[in-house]
């Protein structure tokens, strides 16, 4: 993989996620959840703003990468790249790190605010390892999911069947409304509440204790097996699918 070429890809995909107007949703999408945190207080604010980083570290990318490919799809961009000198691998990854890249800035900016107006406490670098590895992993899952959409109906409604399955249950945890001991390790095998137990542990009081490691571990290892054993190993198929060969 040549370094000069790859970073050229990166930059082009954060240019495409700016002419596509995702980096300007994503903005106000953070806005808007600035401005509810900021009439929300006491214990609320201390459940809330660690379920809105992590829907924003998740969902947020699933959509956000859906959209951007959804438009590529349109204008038949992703086959054309198939005739460059980019390698498969150099396609996908930029578009992994540039999505990763994007979300993290317009999350960092919700955590920034709050640590300013609000005075939270928290661990700069967990939070920061925190969403890289949950938008890392969430966006390849993204990506994969993208190859079997038809049209942006049917990614939205994937996407909602997904918040559906995974998010709710991580939430009803999170929120202690599931309270038996058993959820505990059933949940921790669902990415969502993977992301959860390390996003959380960077508030303080922070205990790193053995889900901590396991999350992060599930999350580094299955983004890995996703991207070579199904991303990467699909994407000429689709990249031939839609360019109408």
């Amino acid at each position: 993989m040549k370094t000069n070429r790859f970073f050229y890809l990166i930059k082009g995909e954060l240019i495409r996620l700016h002419k596509y107007k995702v980096t300007t949703v994503s903005l106000m999408i953070a806005i808007i959840w600035g401005v509810v945190l900021y009439f929300v207080e006491g214990d609320i604010f201390n459940s809330l703003l660690p379920f809105l980083i992590l829907i924003d570290a998740t969902m947020m990318s699933l959509m956000y990468i859906g959209s951007v490919m959804f438009f590529e799809k349109k204008e038949s961009t992703i086959s054309t790249m198939l005739v460059t000198p980019s390698k498969h691998s150099e396609i996908i990854l930029s578009k992994i790190f540039a999505n990763t890249i994007h979300n993290f800035f317009s999350t960092a900016l919700i955590i920034i605010a709050f640590v300013l107006i609000k005075d939270i406490q928290i661990n700069y670098f967990l939070i920061a390892l925190a969403v890289i590895i949950a938008t890392l992993f969430h966006t390849t899952i993204g990506l994969l999911l993208s190859y079997y959409q038809k049209d942006f109906t049917t990614m939205l409604t994937t996407i909602m069947s997904i918040s559906f399955v995974l998010v709710i249950p991580s939430a009803l945890y999170g929120f202690n409304i599931l309270t038996a001991d058993i959820w505990e390790y059933i949940l921790l095998i669902n990415p969502i509440q993977a992301a959860a137990e390390i996003i959380n542990q960077s508030f303080k009081p922070i205990d790193l204790n053995w889900k901590y490691y396991f999350s992060i571990a599930y999350l580094v290892v299955g983004g890995i097996l996703v991207y070579k054993y199904l991303v990467l190993s699909k994407f000429k198929k689709y990249a031939v699918s839609i360019s109408g060969v």
